[in-house]
């Protein structure tokens, strides 16, 4: 990829990028939110036109008009976000969409290559099982295997390990390299550092749209020389904190019992207690009850049985505004449309938790002019980058977003903050100002539920580690006594006593 272009309103997302991919070889891609990673590679999957530039696949000049176009051209995506078909077996998948057999389908057939595939690449998946069936990481293989049964030769993989164990993360990696071992090349934007030193041949940077380090040899470089290039600053990743004391009980869960949306058990008895100036982290793979275990705590889930208790005070089911009022902070999972109402200015959005008490509160009229200071004075000290109070939430990056909704519920001083995935999809910079901002609330005296898929994360900030898996804590330990291998076992299904 030679002079790349790519203009949106406003903004240059690829100003003259030049992107070389050898055969045969792992190339990270990394950068901060909005760096232009994620447009040069939708360019090159032919999701996107470039204004300018060119690209050569093997010494000929392509140009794409379509992902389809990029598929025969033997280049492949596969997003962050899977595009699979729950209620449709493995191969059912993988062959939607393709032009041949035309007339007559052979399913056995099928089946018989996607297994052949399988096999070659070590991506064990049964063809016939249903996609829901499958866990997260053999849903990633699916998507692995679309690409390969269409003879892709070049495989763009976007934050692949956002939502894996770290035993699914080491299995993904030897996929990777038995890939390039067949001469394949595979493109990994991710922003987990570590990751990146571990599995790429060479890095390329990017920061505002532009190149900042072009095929860098791993062994040459440091996680904090990656972060400088991909920031322009440095970056601390060990964060200081004051010791933990034991102090009172703020959050008590006893019993805990809810059903998920479908009404199948989400919760099985949970029991957990955090402590004042304590966070616990909440590790497990998506979908064993974790966002159900913060939507009860913070009223917008009702329980089936159990209590949960703020402070000794019992919380009534499904009360949000009682939640509110008890001292419950919380940082949501989907931060547009239960973070934040999108279509409101950032000031209205500031104020959503304070606009009932004075001084906002005026009788039953609000102060508009004491909301608009408050919110400047928030915008300025969490620094929201946005042009106005009055820009519409939906108009803010994912890490401006997720700012504004910290600034909300830390400024009011919460007793408990229920922090739900706050640093995902945020690069390295914007990760280490919302853990700050954690560790800054832990520090004041406040209990913290931290849930996350990124064990980094959580052993990286956490007093102790809870492991969820269908529904139950299987086991609560202290961080510094614990290490991500044993974690990884016990978010699989694996006992402390196995």
């Amino acid at each position: 990829m030679r002079g790349i272009v790519k203009r949106f309103p406003g903004v240059y997302a690829n100003d003259h990028v030049d992107f070389d991919l050898r055969r045969g070889e792992i190339h990270a891609l990394l950068g901060e939110n909005g760096a232009g990673k994620s447009t040069l590679m939708n360019i090159l999957a032919g999701l996107y036109r470039a204004d300018g530039g060119s690209i050569v696949i093997a010494g000929q000049p392509c140009a794409f008009r379509s992902p389809q176009d990029a598929i025969a051209a033997g280049i492949g995506m596969v997003y962050q976000h899977f595009m699979l078909i729950p209620s449709q077996s493995v191969t059912e998948n993988v062959i939607l969409g393709l032009r041949e057999p035309r007339w007559s389908l052979n399913l056995s057939q099928a089946d018989q290559k996607v297994v052949a595939l399988g096999k070659q690449f070590s991506l064990k998946v049964d063809p016939r099982a249903k996609i829901w069936q499958l866990s997260v990481g053999e849903q990633q293989r699916v998507e692995i295997l679309k690409m390969l049964y269409r003879g892709v030769q070049i495989l763009i993989m976007d934050e692949p390990t956002a939502v894996l164990t770290p035993i699914e993360v080491r299995d993904l990696f030897a996929i990777l390299r038995a890939m390039a071992a067949e001469n394949r090349s595979i493109v990994f934007i991710s922003h987990k550092l570590d990751e990146v030193l571990a599995i790429a041949d060479r890095i390329t940077v990017m920061r505002g749209g532009k190149v900042t380090a072009a095929g860098l040899d791993p062994r040459s470089v440091n996680k904090s020389e990656l972060a400088r290039l991909m920031v322009g600053r440095d970056i601390e990743f060990q964060l200081e904190r004051l010791p933990y004391r034991p102090s009172p009980v703020v959050l008590d869960v006893q019993s805990l019992e809810a059903a998920s949306d479908k009404q199948l058990p989400a919760l099985r008895g949970i029991n957990l207690q955090v402590h004042s100036g304590e966070i616990v982290g909440i590790a497990g793979v998506a979908g064993n009850g974790q966002t159900e275990l913060a939507e009860v705590i913070t009223g917008l889930r009702p329980k089936t049985a159990g209590q949960v208790l703020i402070n000794g005070q019992a919380l009534k089911d499904h009360d949000v505004l009682q939640a509110i009022n008890t001292g419950v902070g919380h940082v949501p999972e989907d931060r547009s449309r239960v973070g934040t109402a999108p279509t409101l200015g950032i000031a209205d959005n500031l104020i959503m938790k304070s606009y009932r008490r004075p001084p906002i509160a005026s009788g039953w009229r609000l102060n508009r002019r004491e909301a608009r200071a408050q919110a400047s004075q928030l915008k300025d000290d969490y620094a929201i980058a946005a042009p106005s109070l009055d820009t519409e939430a939906r108009l803010l990056s994912g890490g401006n977003l997720q700012r504004l909704i910290l600034a909300r519920e830390t400024s009011a001083k919460p007793s408990l903050l229920v922090a739900v995935h706050p640093t995902r999809g945020l690069d390295v910079g914007a990760t280490e100002a919302v853990l700050r901002l954690l560790i800054r609330q832990r520090d004041a005296g406040a209990a913290l539920l931290l849930i996350s898929e990124d064990l980094d994360e959580i052993m990286s900030v956490s007093d102790r580690v809870a492991v969820m898996y269908e529904g139950r804590i299987s086991a609560v330990m202290e961080t510094r006594q614990a290490n991500t291998e044993t974690i990884g076992l016990l978010m699989g299904g694996s006992t402390l006593s196995s």
